[in-house]
């Protein structure tokens, strides 16, 4: 296929001691004589023209993946353009500002130096880049229900590795130093830029020659992707890295680039928009129906208490111990955690005891979708819902407490496969989706308007009957990752922790609870200006001897 061999990068080892510092491993040269460049064999489309100059690239857009997809040619160069649906909307406008919601996923490892080398990694990147087109994509904004995705494809593999260069940045920064910088920042995306990797080779890493210390931070916006897809992302990340030579990974770039870019009538478009892909409602009966359904629905969730980064892990062998202890119970460790954030806030609190208390938490709405071929090729797409759990917000007066803990737990179990097994559960979450979309628009607009001095407050609403509906926490529960992460794939590269979360909104609080390399990780994200700092360390403290309590000791 490959008339004067597969392209590469020209190499230099790189040693230790260079590793320490970021600088001449950013600015290194690479020389591998041996490997001969011919990036004009490869970069061309199906037809033979070279890439760059094509006149035969074409998209049918009648038979375009998505309805919202189109083709735009400005100054001969092909892009193409997908409008936002509500989901993503609702995720895009409160970000515009301060980042909300901005996703981070930091791995921190052990590698051999010759897998941290610049270019090895920027060829893995560019070749996730060329699969998954959003996240090499742009924003363009019109109107507050008018934004769109705009992806420029790479007019050759060349162009591809150059793109993933320049979002991708070395640094020498510790675990804590990574995060603290994305989360309390300037924002590290923005409408040009929707996804960034970050390597850092902290300074102070005392590991031998043979395996170096990295820290990896995944950034994207959550308009982009979510959960499901930065872990999947994460983990075909390292088994290209650790399982592929550099010059199988030069030659995987260049067929991701012909297959995909090659010829824009053989290429992967950008995946549609969950509200494209659920099944819609049939006539308008079922369309009013289904928001009747969606309303009644959420009238139901009473609670009434709201609290005006912290992180830990469980060992291995106590978190087999806890888990064992679910399994007899008849729970997972999901259900166990709504039961435990209910009874420590019950002890840090010890207000309104006559309110219940609500937690909300995403569904995943991947099972549910249609078929399309424009989302088989890429896991990049937001496709998630939100339900929520009551449970009483008082502790009994007499009794084990571990009893009460046991059966809330239950509680919260046959309320999260209730919400799963809802045969409404579509048309809720499009309507769910709807609302949240019409509420960010509002918002957004009401932003801008404070922003320029002519926003004017509207009348008061007139108050709502019946109890409270606040939220007092978001759990984001990811499951046991090492059923994502094939470790075995990747020998060389030892995956160590793993942290993820979000830039808060003002007064946002989540707790996310998973299993990662056989351990139990808790970690909790909250907006520092938005509470009281003693009252969220009780709660926290609360949270972690209740977990010693009712499932370990």
């Amino acid at each position: 296929m490959y008339a004067h061999g597969p392209w590469m990068p020209e190499i230099s080892p790189i040693s230790a001691s260079t590793m320490s510092n970021f600088e001449p491993l950013a600015q290194a040269r690479w020389a591998r004589p041996d490997v001969p460049l011919c990036l004009e064999q490869l970069d061309r489309c199906q037809n033979g023209c070279l890439a760059h100059k094509c006149q035969c690239a074409t998209l049918d857009l009648i038979n375009s993946a998505s309805s919202q997809e189109t083709l735009v040619e400005l100054d001969g160069i092909n892009q193409i353009e997908r409008k936002m649906g509500d989901t993503e909307l609702s995720y895009y406008l409160p970000a515009r500002e301060n980042g909300v919601n901005d996703m981070y996923l930091h791995l921190g490892c052990h590698a051999p130096p010759h897998i941290l080398e610049l270019e090895r990694i920027r060829l893995v990147w560019a070749i996730l880049r060329t699969r998954h087109p959003l996240l090499a994509s742009k924003v363009k904004m019109s109107d507050y229900d008018d934004v769109y995705f705009v992806y420029v494809p790479p007019y050759s593999a060349e162009n591809a590795l150059d793109n993933a260069g320049n979002n991708l940045e070395y640094r020498t920064q510790t675990k804590d130093e990574l995060i603290d910088s994305y989360l309390n920042g300037p924002r590290t995306l923005s409408n040009d830029r929707i996804s960034y990797l970050i390597v850092s080779l902290p300074r102070d890493d005392k590991s031998n020659g043979t395996a170096v210390k990295c820290e990896f931070l995944i950034c994207a916006a959550h308009f982009l992707g979510d959960g499901i897809a930065l872990h999947q992302f994460a983990n075909d990340f390292f088994g290209l890295l650790g399982s592929s030579m550099m010059s199988e990974l030069a030659a995987i770039l260049s067929v991701e680039w012909q297959a995909r870019c090659g010829k824009l009538e053989d290429q992967a478009h950008l995946p549609s928009s969950l509200e494209d892909r659920l099944p819609s409602a049939k006539g308008n009966f079922g369309r009013v129906a289904s928001r009747i359904d969606f309303q009644r629905n959420q009238e139901k969730f009473i609670g009434g208490h709201t609290f005006p980064r912290m992180s830990v892990s469980i060992d291995e062998s106590r978190t087999k111990g806890l888990l064992k202890r679910c399994k007899a119970r008849g729970v997972s460790i999901s259900s166990a955690l709504f039961a435990i954030c209910n009874i420590a806030w019950a002890k840090t609190s010890g207000e309104k005891p006559e309110l219940p208390t609500l937690m909300y938490s995403a569904l995943n709405l991947r099972p549910y979708l249609m078929g399309n071929k424009a989302m088989s090729d890429s896991y990049w797409f937001v496709a998630i819902g939100y339900f929520n759990v009551v449970l009483p917000g008082f502790l009994p007066r007499s009794g084990e407490l571990a009893s009460t803990f046991w059966h809330r737990a239950r509680s919260a179990k046959i309320q999260s496969t209730n919400a799963v097994k809802n045969p409404m559960i579509v048309s809720r979450s499009r309507e769910m989706a709807r609302e949240r979309g019409i509420r960010a628009q509002a918002w957004a607009k009401e932003d801008d308007q404070k922003e320029r001095g002519i926003w004017k407050a509207p009348p008061p609403a007139p108050k709502k009957s019946g109890p409270p509906s606040s939220a007092l926490i978001g759990l984001s529960l990811l499951g046991n990752l090492d059923g994502i992460y094939k470790h075995a794939a990747f020998p060389d590269i030892k995956l160590e922790t793993l942290t993820t979360g979000s830039r808060q909104r003002e007064g946002g609080m989540l707790l996310f609870g998973y299993t990662f390399v056989g351990k139990l990780w808790l970690s909790l994200g909250y907006d520092e200006n938005g509470f009281n700092k003693e009252v969220v360390e009780r709660f926290w403290g609360n949270v972690l001897s209740c977990t010693d309590e009712f499932l370990i000791t």
